[in-house]
């Protein structure tokens, strides 16, 4: 039986939590693990006072995202689903685990226009759901910031356009590659590819 990691790749506010959700409606219990999922835990549970702390804990963030995917490859777990906007620092370590535990690695790559994207970020950033140890650089649980646009950690259309350049966001990829424009979600056609998806998947 084929095993299979799925990752969504693309740079922030591409739509790959959405996409997530399309695929649980075709493929029947997958394990969805995330890095900015461990980011949030790990905020909560130890925090950190400066950004020197944050970027050291992010290193533990990645200790604990690739240790439990070890863990569920070993286990066998049919598909794996992770979204990030991954890049080039994380593609040896999957590759790896992906060849030690024997799975096929589908990409599915979220490309935007850039004006776009910056548009939607600027505006996603702020929001009170999104969780406020991404945009200051100190936190602890329990912190409140009642005007999101006072944060002090929001990064900058520059520094957002360097980043997507610098880490190759439009450019990752391992396994087949599926990629989509989601410059305008209303255009974006997932129901064909899903369908085919899910019978790649579903085979024996």
């Amino acid at each position: 039986m084929k095993k299979y990691l799925i990752l969504i790749a693309g740079s922030p506010a591409t739509g790959k939590t959405y996409l997530i959700d399309r695929i649980k409606e075709v493929i029947p219990d997958p394990f969805v693990i995330t890095p900015d999922e461990g980011k949030e835990i790990l905020a909560d549970s130890v925090g950190f006072d400066n950004l020197a702390e944050k970027a050291q804990l992010e290193k533990h963030v990645w200790k604990f995202y690739y240790g439990v995917l070890d863990l569920y490859m070993e286990a066998g777990k049919r598909v794996i689903v992770s979204e990030y906007p991954f890049s080039y620092k994380q593609a040896d370590r999957l590759t790896h685990l992906a060849e030690k535990h024997d799975y096929q690695i589908i990409t599915i790559r979220l490309i935007a226009d850039f004006d776009i994207l910056w548009q939607r970020r600027k505006v996603r950033d702020v929001e009170n759901d999104r969780h406020l140890s991404h945009i200051m650089s100190q936190y602890h649980f329990g912190d409140e910031l009642i005007n999101r646009t006072a944060a002090d950690s929001l990064i900058t259309e520059e520094e957002f356009k360097q980043v997507i350049e610098n880490r190759g966001y439009n450019h990752f990829q391992l396994g087949d590659l599926y990629e989509f424009d989601v410059s305008d979600f209303s255009k974006v056609d997932y129901d064909s590819f899903l369908i085919e998806l899910a019978e790649r998947i579903n085979q024996r």
